[in-house]
């Protein structure tokens, strides 16, 4: 089970990931881009956008992603909480708690890289995300 910080940026996370891969001496990672899950309903030109890649360094995982394509970016709000688990029951538990008086943006459900992923801001205005990771 993880807490991990989710950096999200405005079209340039490529660039920043390789940066921050060269400052820690880390191997360039790997990059899902939104093309590569949601070709169909994307903006034109924001297919090689970064949807997902992570760093670890000193033993904690750092995760990155570019804005999501249409939707308003803000600087200073640009980062979520990323609740990762193998554990399904207690995804849906804090998922369920976390909801009560916040807003959902995507339900639990089964994605292309989790079986049970959802995202929500609870009343606080922190935003999370939550993945099952077997």
């Amino acid at each position: 089970m993880a807490l991990n910080p989710y950096l999200i940026f405005d079209g340039n996370t490529r660039e920043v990931v390789k940066y921050y891969a060269k400052v820690f001496r880390l191997e360039e990672p790997q990059f899902m881009t939104y093309g590569s899950v949601h070709s169909e309903h994307l903006p034109p030109g924001s297919e090689d956008l970064i949807m997902h890649t992570f760093l670890e360094i000193a033993g904690s995982k750092l995760m990155f992603s570019d804005n999501f394509p249409g939707s308003p970016y803000q600087q200073g709000n640009n980062f979520t909480l990323a609740y990762v688990s193998s554990n399904e029951t207690a995804i849906k538990d804090a998922f369920q708690k976390l909801k009560d008086g916040g807003s959902v943006q995507m339900e639990l459900q089964e994605t292309p890289w989790s079986k049970c992923y959802g995202s929500l801001t609870d009343k606080y205005n922190i935003q999370w995300q939550f993945s099952h990771e077997a």
